[in-house]
């Protein structure tokens, strides 16, 4: 089978079984489509041992990947002349390689699965940037306003703060999404509302997060004095957020919106929509919460993933403790 019509087997397959968003999508046909370009202007040896050159017009049959093509793409990616990837950009790349040839082995295109031993570069450890308790409060505080936009604009950064949400999860929001639960205590022998959000996340996965009195008053503020004056210049749609022209609001503008509060705010340091989920982990961390809770609040499948943030908490503790006993250095 050729390549590109293998390509768009996989990706109609990852799209309904998966259920992947299309962003996710147009990641994976890139990262194909970049892998499909580098095998093609690769020489090709013919049966009778002679190389010819290949290009563009090449048809490339998925039957002749091997492992070699999956190692000599991610040492391509490493060096490439107009400029090496960064490691993790190579793994992302060869991850959705490796995951199209599992694929292809599965479906009996390749007697092998060529990509089950190519290893992507060790990438340096990085750890999640967050900001202080006291400077997310300033950005917060720096969103204040009657008029419609800075009422969507606080009720945005409050919800993002307040359930660690990725920007597209929280663009994503649906009204219906914003409720409230009724708990019942029988300690207290009382019946609770707790507000909250659901939020699906990658894999099409919900996961309930309780939504604070900070969040939910600028929310309910928002949908009642500064929705229904987007509502009108658009279309009917469900959506939490709208733009000024009545639809959607788009990942893109949400970014604006951070970025013009960072800079109200005097904040120095880049602030970016994962600064607000990193700073909800980790300031939950700091204030004692279990790392699996937050694991189920952020929507991570793995503790390991979450178990970062536990890193950022020990290095501040290292830092005031070697700042501040008087025994902690010679």
């Amino acid at each position: 089978m050729p390549l590109d019509r293998a390509t768009e087997t996989y990706l109609r397959h990852v799209a309904i079984e998966r259920g992947l968003s299309q962003h996710t999508l147009a990641a994976y046909r890139r990262d194909l489509a970049a892998f499909a370009d580098w095998v093609g202007a690769q020489p090709v040896v013919e049966s009778d041992g002679a190389d010819r050159a290949g290009g563009a017009a090449v048809v490339i049959d998925v039957g002749r990947l091997a492992r070699a093509d999956l190692a000599g793409f991610v040492t391509h990616l490493a060096t490439r002349p107009e400029g090496p990837l960064a490691p993790r950009s190579v793994a992302r790349m060869l991850s959705s390689v490796r995951s199209f040839a599992t694929f292809a082995a599965g479906e009996g295109w390749l007697p092998l699965d060529p990509g089950a031993s190519v290893r992507p570069p060790k990438a340096p450890m990085r750890l999640p940037k967050a900001i202080s308790v006291h400077d997310m409060e300033r950005l917060l505080q720096g969103t204040d306003g009657d008029d419609p936009v800075a009422l969507r604009d606080r009720a945005l950064l409050e919800l993002l703060y307040a359930t660690g949400a990725r920007i597209s999860e929280a663009v994503g929001l649906s009204v219906d999404d914003v409720t409230t639960l009724s708990v019942d205590d029988e300690a207290a022998d009382l019946d609770t509302d707790v507000s909250v959000v659901r939020v699906t996340g990658k894999g099409n996965k919900q996961r309930i997060v309780p939504l604070g009195s900070y969040a939910r008053a600028a929310v309910d503020a928002y949908l009642v004095r500064a929705r229904p004056v987007f509502a009108v210049r658009g279309t009917s749609t469900p959506a939490l957020f709208l733009g000024a022209r009545g639809s959607r609001l788009s990942r893109q503008s949400a970014w604006l919106v951070i970025q013009a509060a960072a800079a109200r705010a005097g904040l120095a340091d880049h602030v970016s929509p994962h600064t607000f989920r990193h700073s909800f982990a980790t300031h939950l961390l700091e204030g004692g919460a279990d790392v699996r809770v937050v694991q189920e609040l952020l929507g991570h499948a793995s503790v390991a993933t979450t178990q970062i943030y536990t890193l950022v908490t020990a290095d501040m503790l290292r830092d005031v403790y070697q700042t501040a006993h008087p025994r902690a250095r010679g």
